[in-house]
């Protein structure tokens, strides 16, 4: 992700959940507080078992006030603006804050509590106004303009320049430029939009825990697995529910359910509870909060000089203009329906098979699905999973960044941990140079938000000339164990656990000087996460990690052609779920005008919603995997008018697999180094196609992708 030229600008997404470390408390005061002090422990990562829940808000305000003196500093010093001076003294500020919120922004979705999310709408509006002071501080823009109109003449290197050329345009996307009264307007969206932002995220989460099915006749469970069955009533042991059967809105809980349960009333039950979530018409209700949202943004570029808020966001990302996005998702959008309804004709033809005459719905496209792919391909899930042991899938990741970059990572023990379920291991290089940490925490929990990310708990940088390692995070939701028995994941789990290593790998190689350009577009950054999930059902790498958890025996070559055959099987559904997302995210935020009534905007999300998706002819049978009220890549913040980024990355992800399939060699060194030198180090210093074209020579096209997704005719 970017960051801002204002700290508190790039950090203030800590605050759109909320966590803690430990349950603890402190009066925060100088002399107990870890974040005042050095870090003492090894490789210098956080204290997790000192940092208390009363350590926060002391850190971050006397953060804040640190800061605010640094940049009082720049713009009072009587010397003129030097690079030095004004761009790396800027660049440098705020210390204290990013080592306190990052903590907080990489644990605030993992363990929450009601403290915490307390406390991040106390500090949000704080730090909304910080970053504000920041940016629209005339004394500071003035210097860096200064520089900025001579930097022709200024003797930078282009990593300088970069960084000089990014603050310049941080100032001016962050309202420096505004009269003084659109300044105050300015502010108030800001501080809006963040609070609105956090509470889209905390209603979320209420409405995902709020959800229990509970299942008390075991002739319910018919067609579960065993595992889904021990998981279930273990779920249902800790909620106080002995001898009954809890399964839950969390991704490995119902997903499963819907593939594998034969109740069809019951998989409509739990299905709608996952679509209902934030349209409840409760405390929670995310209805509101997106009307809002998308006014407020509209609001802001239009103040800004845009015509929508599209517009404003996608002026920094490869796609440059909605026009080129639309482009994209049109592209895949007819080929992607026509793959999915010969899917929902299998899928019928199964509805046939057992007797049965009625029309399929939502809550039966993964259960026939199933049992389509087995009739296709005589291939199930449960075939797989046993040869997914977590451990070895985990293992099989480290082994391919081995094969590609020669680095290893080991266990480390007796350092402290974010959360007791978690892992660390030391990443070092070819050479024994120490990389980074990285920790790992894969299982669910109702304190921990749903789906996978990757973050830190420090960032790459300089420091008195040294390179300062990150240290890194990736956090999962992956389907628990079973009482005695090990986690065995699906194979969407298994290409999760690689997809998210990716991330990780980009943040233990990058290497730049100044944190104003670690960043890469928001439609290039998931290029090297998509990457690695090419290497996942490679041959040659499931012989190393896919052994039976039981026999150690290795998966059989005939099981490995089939996973081959059924690989683009389902991809209708899945880009098309993916594509209706991506669409409505785009649609919201390419609006001009709102409609509205004598008081406010008139924005009915649920039929905008349904327009939307119909005027596309999606499918009834297929929600877009993410519905307005629960869709928080774009109403949370982050991937806001952008959640088409995923697509546009695999453009590249496709294309750049290809060059090592183009040399025989799946592990070529030679490609791999350029990957790695010109994808994975840089940062944001040159342009994300430039980086691409470094590596590959040329740039991408979409064929690909639309072969690797099944999608040519």
């Amino acid at each position: 992700m970017k960051k801002n030229t204002t700290i508190a600008a790039g950090l203030a997404a800590a605050l759109l959940g909320a966590c803690s470390v430990s349950d603890k408390k402190s009066d925060g005061n100088d002399t107990d507080n870890p974040f005042f002090t050095e870090y003492t422990t090894p490789f210098g990562v956080p204290p997790f078992d000192k940092i208390e829940i009363g350590h926060y808000k002391p850190a971050i305000l006397k953060g804040i006030e640190e800061q605010s003196k640094e940049i009082e500093s720049i713009v009072s010093q009587t010397e003129e603006p030097t690079f030095e001076n004004t761009i790396v003294a800027l660049d440098q500020s705020g210390e204290l804050l990013s080592k306190a919120i990052i903590v907080f922004s990489a644990q605030n979705s993992a363990n929450t509590n009601d403290e915490m999310e307390n406390l991040s709408r106390e500090l949000s509006p704080l730090l909304s106004q910080h970053s504000d002071n920041i940016s629209l501080n005339p004394a500071l823009f003035a210097r860096v303009k200064t520089l900025y109109d001579k930097r022709s003449s200024l003797g930078l290197d282009k990593e300088q320049a970069k960084l000089l050329e990014e603050t310049y345009k941080d100032f001016v996307r962050g309202g420096a430029n505004l009269s003084v009264d659109d300044q105050a307007k300015l502010r108030e969206l800001n501080s809006q939009v963040a609070l609105l932002q956090l509470t889209f995220g905390q209603n979320m989460l209420k409405e995902t825990n709020a959800f229990q099915l509970i299942i008390d006749n075991e002739a319910d469970l018919s067609g579960l697995t065993e595992a889904q069955v021990a998981n279930a009533a273990d779920a249902a042991q800790k909620a106080g529910l002995e001898g009954k059967w809890l399964f839950t809105l969390q991704n490995p809980s119902i997903m499963p359910f819907l593939q594998n349960s034969d109740n069809r009333q019951l998989r409509e039950r739990i299905l709608k509870g996952y679509l209902m979530r934030g349209n409840n018409n409760n405390e929670n209700d995310n209805k509101d909060v997106v009307k809002q949202l998308v006014t407020l943004r509209l609001e802001k570029a239009k103040l800004m000089g845009y015509a929508d808020f599209a517009s404003f966001v996608l002026e920094e990302r490869m796609a440059k203009n909605s026009n080129n996005v639309y482009a994209l998702l049109d592209e895949l959008w007819t080929p992607s329906i026509r793959v999915a309804k010969q899917e929902l004709s299998d899928i019928q033809n199964e509805i046939k098979k057992e007797g049965n005459t009625f029309a399929a719905e939502g809550w039966d496209w993964r259960y026939y699905f199933e049992k389509a792919k087995k009739a296709k391909f005589d291939l199930d899930e449960g075939q797989v999973r046993p040869y997914l042991k977590l451990e070895n899938v985990r293992e099989g990741a480290f082994y391919v960044a081995n094969k590609l970059y020669g680095i290893t990572f080991t266990p480390i023990e007796n350092i402290p941990l974010p959360h007791p379920e978690a892992l660390a291991f030391e990443c070092t290089d070819v050479d024994g140079t120490h990389l980074g940490v990285l920790y790992m925490d894969f299982f669910p929990r109702a304190s921990k938000r749903g789906g996978a990310w990757c973050g830190g708990y420090r960032s790459q940088k300089y420091k008195d000339g040294q390179r300062v390692a990150p240290v890194v995070t990736i956090v999962c939701n992956f389907t628990p164990p079973a009482a005695g028995e090990p986690a065995l994941l699906s194979v969407d789990e298994a290409e999760t656990l690689f997809h998210e290593f990716g991330h990780g790998l980009h943040s233990l190689f990058r290497d730049v000087h100044y944190s104003g350009i670690a960043g890469v577009p928001r439609d290039f950054v998931e290029l090297p996460s998509q990457v690695m999930e090419h290497w996942v059902l490679e041959p040659e790498v499931l012989k190393v990690y896919a052994r039976h958890y039981q026999t150690g025996e290795e998966i059989p070559a005939e099981l490995i052609g089939k996973l081959d055959k059924a690989s683009k099987y389902g991809q209708g559904f899945a880009t098309t779920e993916y594509l209706a997302a991506s669409l409505l995210d785009m649609d919201y935020h390419v609006l001009q005008n709102l409609p509205a009534n004598k008081e406010n905007v008139s924005l009915d999300v649920v039929a905008f919603e349904a327009e939307t998706l119909n005027k596309r002819g999606l499918l009834p049978q297929i929600p877009p995997r993410y519905r307005s009220t629960y869709f928080s890549h774009t109403m949370g913040g982050g991937y806001t008018a952008g959640y088409y980024s995923y697509i546009w990355s695999e453009v590249l992800d496709a294309d750049a697999f290809e060059a090592f399939k183009e040399t025989g060699d799946i592990f070529n060194p030679e490609v791999a180094d350029r990957f790695r030198k010109y994808v994975l180090t840089p940062g944001g210093i040159d342009d994300a196609m430039d980086m691409y074209k470094n590596f590959r020579g040329k740039e991408p096209g979409t064929g690909p992708l639309l072969q690797n997704r099944g999608l040519t005719n």
